[in-house]
């Protein structure tokens, strides 16, 4: 089988990475261009460009794959099949029609829940305990497409959007090999039309989104900085200064008088009221400052009984 391959960030390595290893002819590699990354903005490739490059398949970076000429190009290599991850551009019509095998996508979410560019973390922000990847025919519509096939992943306690990332990143790559496998077998796809009355949404990540609202509760907030660790990060505010809460923990603490956002220190801990309980602080960074145990953070700060947000 003849593949194309769309996807850019390391969530699609093992997509492509099991796409190769079924014994597919990799035929074109699309991935967005180098980037500027970091302070020194360093053009950077792509996670998957790097791995494509080490195998020797054909690596394409347009800048707008709807273009005409992109898209010749594209009916040009005559895939079978494209196959996408996370590829960051959207597909126009044409470019769905092209291969026989239609365009089929690794959605990192179980559809129709969480359509869109961030599912990983707005699902851990939404207080899902389960969430996983959904194999999916896709349509014109944004992640609106028939699906294939399901895999679920746990959300534990302890995940972040990091650690959450990696499970779901493994399990997309187990479920190309079979839905992969199924094609090559002769199979017909089932495909099941998604619910639009169940469909929530997962819109892209704004630095804005990490702000903490002291007034929700201690849940709420947890999950909150689990779901965007380690980006966009969540934050708040004490002295004027931005201080992110990098690492915390629910507690048992309320206090007799509830006021959200106060802090209090308790032989060398660090608690923050919410609206229901408080949270103990592990892990935290002041503005311009590295990121630190809350223990050493209290050995030159004074927050006690403070509010934070302001």
């Amino acid at each position: 089988m003849r593949i194309v391959f769309m996807g850019t960030p390391d969530f699609a390595v093992p997509v492509l990475k099991a796409a190769a290893d079924t014994g597919a002819e990799i035929i074109g590699v699309y991935t967005q261009p180098d980037r500027p990354v970091g302070r020194k903005q360093i053009l950077t490739p792509s996670p998957v460009k790097v791995y494509a490059l080490e195998q020797g398949f054909p690596v394409f970076q347009p800048e707008r794959i709807k273009r005409k000429a992109e898209v010749e190009a594209l009916e040009a290599l005559q895939p079978d099949l494209i196959l996408v991850a996370a590829y960051g551009q959207i597909l126009s019509q044409r470019i769905l029609d092209i291969p026989p095998h239609g365009c089929i996508n690794m959605h990192a979410s179980l559809l129709p829940k969480f359509r869109g560019a961030a599912p990983i973390q707005r699902a851990i922000v939404a207080g899902e305990t389960v969430t996983g990847i959904t194999a999916m025919q896709m349509d014109a519509g944004m992640d609106t497409g028939a699906m294939i096939r399901k895999v679920e992943v746990e959300i534990t306690p302890e995940d972040t959007a990091e650690t959450l990332h990696d499970k779901l990143a493994e399990a997309a790559g187990s479920l190309t090999t079979c839905v992969l496998k199924m094609l090559e077998a002769g199979e017909i796809l089932p495909l099941v039309p998604q619910n639009d009355d169940e469909a929530t949404y997962a819109p892209m990540l704004r630095r804005e989104d990490g702000l903490i609202d002291w007034n929700r509760s201690a849940k709420e907030i947890l999950d909150q900085i689990r779901g965007f660790y380690p980006w966009p990060g969540t934050y708040t505010f004490w002295n004027g200064q931005k201080l992110s809460i990098v690492e915390a923990e629910g507690t048992q603490k309320t206090s007799d008088s509830v006021c959200p956002g106060k802090v209090h220190v308790e032989q060398n801990c660090m608690y923050i009221e919410t609206a229901d309980a408080m949270i103990r602080v592990l892990r935290l960074q002041l503005q311009g400052k590295k990121c630190m145990e809350a223990k050493a953070f209290l050995l030159g700060n004074h927050p006690d009984q403070q509010i934070l947000g302001a």
